[in-house]
């Protein structure tokens, strides 16, 4: 694998950063706290993604300050391209991933779990087990040598993909356990159903049928030979019912004859009744009619018409005298509707002036009022004119008070801005430059705490050889003096710091004082603007005052002129009323003549509706003599019928069938109580039958089972040899692959550390089965690696690195592709003879073929191991580092020459 391009945005220290790799050596180069290891902390979570952060959030990766983060990686793994691309986004107080895509040859793969579980299938190793291979972090150079063998064989084991044997191994144990567990079971059912079998064939079954169904053919013969004389019961039981039925149909029906003669003969006696009623009512009728004609000459004397005309003549002149009285009260009802019509009119005239009037004299009061209103407020604006007036003259004296601040001030009044941003990006140079010397102190702190502690076990601080053996020990003297010069350096710049602290107060005094003078005077403008605008608003309130006054007096008079002529139509509308009362009179005595004209006409058709009555009553007398002359036919009728029917009625036949009915009854109660026994005898036996047969079916089921389960254990007993087999298999192969890598494993840490440590104090470095590191001397003492120099310790351990390195490259079967080898500040704790070791190894690894190496550092004679150098500064004023590309030392000294 090659990293060939990564691009970050507000990625941590980084605002915006592009960098390609090169094949071979790189070295990322630049001072402490400048943003080196980042980058490769980008590489890192690109790949990897939150599973990068350690104990960090998503939070920590976007730059203080910005809302979204962007991480973007190229790279080549076995020859074939690839991309990542990471975005980032605030909400609230959390950052969430916004998009998460892997491009690849063959396909596009999306979120953050799917992208990470490719990249570590492509790899063939998870984030940790990265870390564990090619990517030493800073401060992690030791990690390997301080972990336990246990750890250590569990770090070394994932990485060669040992530890899925051992996942293999308990699955197989478990699938043998599981395999024990559902044999035993299977065992436990085979003993019951062969117990089952045992039981059942001790029973007789075929000998238990042959009886059960030699009774129920018995049994079956009895039920049906009473079934034939119930048969013959029943058909003698029906010709009787059949007798007795067609007796009580006869006798039903005499008594309904009877039943209809009554009805008949009631009949015919009330129809008799209502023809007489009839009779009486015409009688009535005609009496009626006489009355309504006397009553009718009454009516024609009254209005003056002839009564003694005829009939014809007398209604035509009804007619018309009806007609002339409704012409007469139509021209009336005109005449009234037209002066009710010109008293609304007038009414409303009368109600208009009113009503104008006092709306008049309400404006005139509220002319009035608003005018009283004016002047008041002419008296508070002059006032208030007078007061802000006096605050102008105190806002005058509080900018000129403010003003005289810049009299001693080391700036002009304006300046104020300008110079406290120029003392504030002082300041943050001087606290960058205190980090960076806070730093280095921590180094040389933590390289003095690891030299007192060699010291104190007897060994040199440098070199790690017993104390009077060593020409070094007098390095924690030069270590401390060094410490002291920095803590001096740190507390000079702290001491600047205060002291610009204290400008930066003042200049920040003068600041607010500057805004102070903006504000004072904005508000005096505006106060001026005030006072000029209240001015021209008084004269136009005088003039609105006046005029108010004049209106108030116009609308008082135009409300007196409307009164007045109220007045006047009042006396008009009094006598239109009096010639209403006229014509309501003469329309009374119209309405009365009109109601004894329409009596009379009333009276005419009253009369003809009863002459009309009497005449239907006698057509219904007619019909109902008719209708009883057809009753008394049906009557004779009915009678002849039922005598003929009484004369068929056979008493002795009918007490015949009554006693063939009883016997016959009787005997098929009998013989179904007897039926019925002999149906519950053969459905038992029936039963028991179906039993036994079931029996010999479970029997026949048993024994198939018994077999098939006798073959299964025997299935089972098969498979658990097996998976014991395979549990065996996969132990011993996780012991010859581990030895076989502990035994590679130590060849390449042997011929590593040779060539990079050519040193006649060692003889060669052992490593067991269970991952335990010896070192031992040419004099043959064995040591434990803590027990070298902190220098040589480190270096060992990146020997141990490089070549776990080395057997993953070369695999299990062959070459493998493997991710580039990233070192990060790998020269904490050595000396320059140490360094000058490192980039031997270094050049070792990429003279064996490693593609790219990837280092991070401030050393100097680092830079002249790379085929390329990446240079990274921080910016003092935005605290933002950003990446330059140089050429190795020696193609500058080729251009300088």
């Amino acid at each position: 694998m090659k990293v060939d391009r990564i691009r970050l945005l507000n990625f941590k220290c980084y605002g915006e950063a592009d960098l390609g790799l090169e094949h071979g050596v790189t070295v990322v180069h630049g001072v402490n706290g400048s943003g080196k290891s980042t980058l490769l902390e980008a590489v890192f979570f690109a790949l990897y993604g939150s599973k990068a952060l350690d104990d960090r959030t998503l939070d920590d990766v976007i730059t203080t300050g910005e809302e979204e983060a962007e991480v973007e990686l190229h790279f080549t793994h076995d020859g074939r391209e690839y991309h990542i691309e990471r975005h980032l986004k605030l909400r609230g107080d959390r950052a969430t991933t916004t998009k998460c895509v892997l491009e690849t040859p063959s396909e596009t793969i999306e979120g953050a779990r799917d992208v990470r579980r490719e990249i570590t299938e492509l790899l063939r190793m998870d984030a940790e087990a990265f870390v564990n291979c090619a990517y030493v972090r800073q401060g992690e150079v030791n990690k390997l040598i301080h972990a336990s063998p246990s750890d250590r064989q569990d770090m070394i084991d994932d990485l060669l993909q040992l530890g899925a044997l051992e996942d293999y191994r308990e699955r197989a144990s478990k699938a043998r356990l599981g395999v024990k567990s559902v044999l035993d079971g299977q065992r436990e059912v085979l003993e019951n159903v062969r117990q089952q079998v045992e039981q059942k064939e001790d029973k007789d079954l075929h000998e238990r049928l042959n009886s059960l169904e030699s009774n129920q053919a018995d049994v079956t013969e009895d039920i049906d030979r009473f079934e034939d004389q119930r048969e013959q019961a029943r058909k003698t039981l029906e010709t009787a019912e059949d007798v007795l039925e067609r007796h009580e149909e006869t006798r039903e029906e005499i008594e309904t004859l009877e039943t209809d003669i009554d009805d008949l003969r009631s009949k015919i006696e009330e129809t008799e009744r209502e023809r007489e009623d009839a009779k009486a009512e015409i009688r009535e009728l005609e009496e009626q009619r006489e009355e309504l004609a006397a009553e009718r000459e009454e009516l024609l004397i009254e209005v003056d018409l002839d009564a003694g005309s005829d009939g014809g003549d007398r209604a035509d002149a009804v007619d018309e005298r009806i007609a002339d009285l409704e012409a007469r009260d139509e021209e009336l009802r005109d005449d009234l509707e037209d002066v009710r019509v010109s008293i609304t009119e007038t009414n409303g005239e009368i109600e208009r002036f009113r009503e104008e009037a006092d709306d008049l004299e309400i404006q005139a009061e509220a002319a009035r009022e608003e005018a009283d209103e004016l002047e008041a407020t002419l008296e508070t604006d002059e006032e208030a004119i007078e007061d802000r007036e006096s605050d102008l003259d105190d806002l005058e004296e509080q900018i000129e008070t403010a003003r005289e601040q810049f009299d001693s001030a080391p700036i002009e009044f304006g300046e104020a801005a300008d110079h406290l941003d120029s003392l504030e990006t002082d300041r943050q140079k001087l606290t960058n430059d205190i980090g960076d010397i806070t730093a280095d102190i921590r180094t040389v702190e933590n390289a003095i705490e690891e030299g007192e502690r060699l010291l104190e076990e007897g060994k040199c601080p440098e070199c790690g050889q017993p104390v009077e053996d060593s020409p070094h020990v007098d390095v924690l003297d030069e270590k401390r003096e060094e410490l002291a010069d920095l803590e001096e350096r740190r507390e000079d710049l702290e001491a600047e710091r205060d002291d610009l602290d204290e400008r930066i107060e003042h200049a920040e005094e003068l600041r607010e004082a500057e805004r102070t003078v903006d504000r004072l005077e904005e508000n005096r403008d505006n106060i001026e603007t005030l006072v000029a605008e209240k001015r021209e608003t008084l004269t136009d309130r005088r003039e609105q005052r006046d005029r108010l006054r004049e209106d108030a007096e116009e609308y008082e008079t135009d409300a007196e002129e409307n009164r007045a002529k109220a007045n006047e139509l009042e006396s008009e509308v009094d006598d239109i009323r009096s010639e209403l009362g006229a014509i309501n009179s003469e329309r009374g005595e119209i309405k009365e003549t009109l109601e004894s004209l329409r009596r009379v006409a009333e009276i005419d058709a009253e009369r003809a509706d009863l002459a009309t009555n009497v005449e239907n009553r006698r057509e219904r007398r007619q019909d109902w003599q008719t209708m009883n002359d057809e009753r008394r036919e049906t009557l004779s009728s009915k009678r002849e019928r039922k005598r003929d029917l009484e004369s068929e009625f056979d008493e002795e036949r009918v007490e015949t069938a009554r006693e063939d009915k009883q016997n016959a009854e009787n005997y098929l109660e009998k013989v179904d109580a007897k039926l019925e026994d002999l149906e519950a005898k053969r459905t038992n036996l029936q039963n028991a039958i179906g039993a036994v047969e079931r029996e010999l079916e479970e029997l026949e089921e048993r024994r198939e089972e018994l077999a098939g389960l006798e073959e299964r254990c025997e299935r089972l007993e098969s498979l658990y040899d097996e998976a014991e087999t395979l549990q065996a298999t996969y132990a011993d192969l996780r012991s010859e692959l581990r030895q076989h890598n502990v035994e590679t494993l130590e060849r390449l840490l042997n011929e590593t550390f040779d060539l990079v440590y050519q040193n006649d104090s060692y003889a060669a470095i052992d490593l067991d089965g269970e991952y335990r590191l010896t070192v031992y001397q040419k004099d043959g003492e064995a040591l434990e690696p803590e027990q070298l120099s902190g220098g040589e310790r480190a270096l060992f351990n990146l020997s141990l690195r490089c070549a776990i390195y080395r057997l993953l490259a070369e695999g299990v079967e062959g070459a493998a592709p493997m991710p580039p080898l990233i070192l990060d500040e790998p020269t904490v704790f050595l000396d320059s003879g140490h360094v000058t070791q490192l980039v031997s190894l270094v050049e070792s690894m990429r003279d064996l073929g490693v593609e790219q190496i990837v280092v991070v550092s401030h050393d100097e004679e680092l830079v002249g191991a790379a085929d390329s150098l990446v240079s990274v500064e921080k910016d003092a004023t935005s605290n933002r580092s950003r990446l330059e590309r140089g050429a190795p030392p020696e193609i500058e000294l080729l251009a300088s020459d």
